[in-house]
């Protein structure tokens, strides 16, 4: 059976998440904040371990347009719900509405619950309260400008909780765009890379997951493992394949250094919950410790932005005193993310490209500076 899945993206990485669906053989269709493709079971299992920048993989389980309540309830109801829902499935429903006559999210929610609910004591021959206690299905209707879609998360938790972050700073990077800034790079693991702010390592860890081809939920677990229709052999062999193409030998060399003594011992913690300890090496100081000693190198960072009050001078000093240190090693390239717009000013140096993304809800850009690749 083919479904109509769609992977969830963070503003700004659709092209990136399109291009991973696309290397694992599936075509695409891409809107804003979402990737359509059609897939088997083995698709939603595929897809959930190895999409680095997505956010969720979902069923797209119907569609169809809604102006009344009990539209939206009758249509829901046609629904044979038996072939994803078993008698005891735990099914809670989320909601969002935009420019929709039904505007109320908590009744679209609970109506599509009661629409369910109805056909399925109608399909499991059921008089009374259905249990759910068994495996969880969230679900979320969706109403865009009076069109109703019914989605079905396979994922569960997001996809950026890869399972090694023990512990993390008061403001982490996320892994998919941790992810998804090493892929904007041209670094393929074949030079040192350096993190200069690696707070909790994410960064250097995406990296060196991503350089050794360990797929990014080979560590968690899925909502989908629970469900009796996704074979439980079919997700084992995709589990060993994802294991058997690890290349734990590849060298790397990544660096990861801190002003932070306790953000140092927190990157540790959470590399040796990866299995990483002997492929990054982490070192406490300050940026203005680093002396590029080497004719090749990157440096890919997300260093504090100076949005607060008294923070600015010192984050200017940063970008001026990297600049400094790189402008003439014609090898180096450097990938830097701020919301500062003076940063190109402050580097003295124009930006090879730029791109605009989003670290939470503070927009930033991505300023990509590429070094000469070296000739052997």
């Amino acid at each position: 059976m083919q479904y109509k899945l769609v992977a969830t993206t963070p503003m700004g990485l659709e092209s990136i998440v399109a291009k991973e669906v696309q290397e694992l053989g599936y075509e695409t269709k891409v809107e804003n904040g979402r990737v359509y493709f059609l897939g088997d079971k083995r698709a939603i299992v595929r897809s959930n371990l190895w999409l680095r920048c997505a956010d969720r993989v979902k069923i797209v389980v119907a569609q169809f347009p809604a102006y009344t309540f009990e539209e939206l309830f009758e249509k829901t109801k046609e629904i044979d719900w038996d072939k994803y829902l078993p008698e005891d499935a735990k099914f809670p429903v989320d909601g969002r509405s935009h420019k929709s006559k039904l505007f109320s999210v908590s009744d679209c929610q609970s109506i599509v619950k009661k629409a369910i609910v109805e056909k399925m004591k109608k399909s499991y021959n059921v008089s009374g309260w259905l249990k759910e206690t068994g495996a969880r299905y969230r679900l979320e209707i969706i109403m865009l400008n009076d069109i109703a879609t019914i989605v079905l998360d396979t994922s569960g938790d997001a996809l950026h909780k890869r399972g090694y972050r023990a512990k993390q700073g008061t403001a982490p990077l996320k892994e998919t765009l941790a992810a998804a800034m090493v892929k904007l790079t041209n670094w393929k693991g074949d030079i040192p890379f350096y993190d200069l702010f690696c707070g909790s390592g994410t960064l250097l860890i995406e990296a060196a997951m991503m350089a050794q081809n360990m797929a990014p939920g080979i560590n968690r677990r899925f909502d989908f493992e629970k469900w009796h229709w996704i074979p439980k052999n079919l997700i084992e062999e995709e589990r060993n394949k994802a294991e058997e193409l690890i290349d734990y030998d590849k060298k790397l060399e990544l660096y990861g250094s801190d002003i932070d003594p306790k953000m140092i011992e927190t990157a540790k913690n959470n590399i040796e919950e990866i299995g990483l300890v002997d492929v990054i090496e982490f070192k406490q100081m300050t940026v203005y410790d680093f002396v590029p000693k080497r004719e090749t190198g990157c440096v890919i960072a997300n260093p504090p932005y100076g949005e607060r009050i008294g923070e600015k001078k010192e984050v200017e000093k940063m970008y001026k005193f990297l600049g400094e240190q790189l402008k003439d090693l014609r090898y180096w390239s450097l990938y830097l993310l701020t919301s500062n717009k003076m940063f190109e000013h402050l580097y003295g140096k124009k930006a090879t490209k730029r791109r605009k993304l989003f670290n939470g809800s503070i927009e930033c850009t991505y300023y990509q500076y590429w070094g000469e690749r070296k000739k052997d």
